[in-house]
């Protein structure tokens, strides 16, 4: 359904430290520089046929996370969930919400990590179990 997703990055090379390594994690090699034809950069990671990136806004604008929004990242188990949310603390993300672990509603059960990225946008590892 998706072809990529895309954020704004204030720091840009704060962010491409964090998400070389919360994506290393997720197995994704270390982002591509692309950079937009008005100049602007932006980093690309591919992993399975899916890209994220981050950018700096092209309007030269402030970036702002969104109010409500969160990107879900897939994991394989809870050990690679933990790891993913060390490596964002470690790498200038802040932990959100209730520690990284298996969450229980009704039914379903999840494992849910929460971060948030150097320039505010939420994120999440997540194993359906």
């Amino acid at each position: 359904m998706f072809s990529h997703v895309m954020v704004g990055a204030n720091d840009i090379e704060a962010s491409k430290k964090f998400y070389d390594k919360v994506m290393g994690v997720l197995g994704a090699d270390e982002g591509r520089l692309f950079p937009n034809l008005t100049g602007q950069k932006r980093y690309f990671y591919f992993l399975e046929g899916m890209t994220f990136c981050i950018s700096e806004p092209i309007d030269n604008q402030p970036a702002t996370s969104g109010n409500g929004s969160t990107i879900g990242f897939n994991i394989k188990d809870e050990a690679m969930g933990d790891e993913w949310h060390k490596v964002g603390v470690e790498n200038g993300g802040v932990s959100i919400e209730d520690p990284p672990g298996i969450r229980q509603y009704d039914e379903i059960k999840i494992y849910l990590a929460y971060l948030r990225d150097p320039s505010g946008n939420k994120l999440c590892a997540i194993k359906r179990l």
